[in-house]
């Protein structure tokens, strides 16, 4: 098995404000590092349900020998769904530890590093879906162009797709260092110690496993299923998906009416969260351990009655 960090460990366990008795959701099992951790604080009626898409982290997760412990196949959209299924109505907390995780990225099979060959799939349940190297082969150049410069931010996403659209004129575009190589030649600078293709390959990632997408539906099925006091923590890795957690959490802390909407302050909608603290970053000693956490950050809010 790949070696993977949890990243913020100590810090979103702490953040769920843990009840011996409590119910927890762990929405992104990876290799379970949060869902030891909940498990290593609750007592014998204490209950964790883990979700996972990637069918590896799935298998990692039933090797986990603990009757307080439940995990589904299912990516996090569908988190009423097996809760729903599991007989569960509301829960006391749910976490969720967002992007790709390590073994994913160092299995090579998965396509989901730019630095090794390998095939071009980066699905994070190779099962379902379709693999990037299949939808590159279809897609427009404003297709490819759109989904480099929204979910990569990258400047130079018109020539990369433009590139990639010439290129599979004359090949199959099938492997990771193929579409590596086409991005480096088609980017005319880049950061000092970034790859010319971290970018590009980050917005195939997204696109490809609707990431956002999820996100934007997990967020309220969590708040939905949130007892009163419950605990909402998500670490995020990058800008994107933050934004969409930072929006989330403000508007259900301080709803927003109309301007000219007349309203005295007890007409006001109540809020249904309470931000808890500020947002958390990995300490420099985490960082210097495990350089992938460096942009991790941790956000957390509490359901009001």
């Amino acid at each position: 098995m790949a070696s993977h960090r949890t990243v913020l460990r100590a810090e979103a366990v702490e953040a769920l404000a843990l009840k011996p008795d409590g119910v927890y959701v762990d929405a992104t099992f990876g290799r379970g590092g949060h869902s030891r951790a909940i498990l290593a604080r609750l007592g014998p009626a204490g209950r964790v349900i883990a979700l996972d898409r990637d069918p590896a982290a799935v298998a990692a997760a039933r090797a986990l020998d603990d009757a307080r412990f439940a995990v589904r196949h299912a990516r996090f959209a569908q988190l009423k769904e097996v809760l729903d299924g599991a007989g569960v109505q509301a829960v006391d907390g749910v976490l969720f530890d967002l992007g790709v995780s390590s073994p994913q990225l160092d299995e090579a099979q998965r396509g989901f590093s730019f630095r090794v060959d390998a095939p071009l799939d980066m699905r994070m349940d190779p099962g379902r879906g379709e693999p990037a190297a299949g939808w590159l082969a279809r897609a427009t150049e404003a297709e490819i162009r759109g989904v480099i410069k929204n979910y990569g931010e990258e400047r130079f996403a018109g020539p990369i797709a433009k590139a990639i659209v010439a290129a599979r004129t004359r090949e199959q575009l099938e492997r990771t260092v193929q579409l590596a190589r086409i991005v480096a030649a088609a980017v005319r600078t880049r950061e000092v110690g970034q790859n010319p293709a971290t970018r590009t390959f980050q917005a195939l990632r997204i696109h490809v496993n609707q990431e956002l997408e999820e996100l934007s539906l997990a967020l309220p099925q969590a708040l939905a299923l949130l007892r009163p006091g419950g605990r909402l923590a998500v670490i995020s890795f990058h800008s994107l998906e933050d934004r969409i957690v930072k929006r989330f959490l403000r508007s259900h802390a301080r709803p927003e009416v109309p301007e000219r909407l007349p309203l005295r302050a007890t007409e006001m909608p109540p809020p249904r969260l309470r931000l808890v603290g500020r947002p958390v970053r990995p300490s420099a000693a985490e960082v210097a351990v495990n350089p992938r956490a460096r942009s991790a950050i941790l956000r957390v809010a509490e359901k009001l009655a």
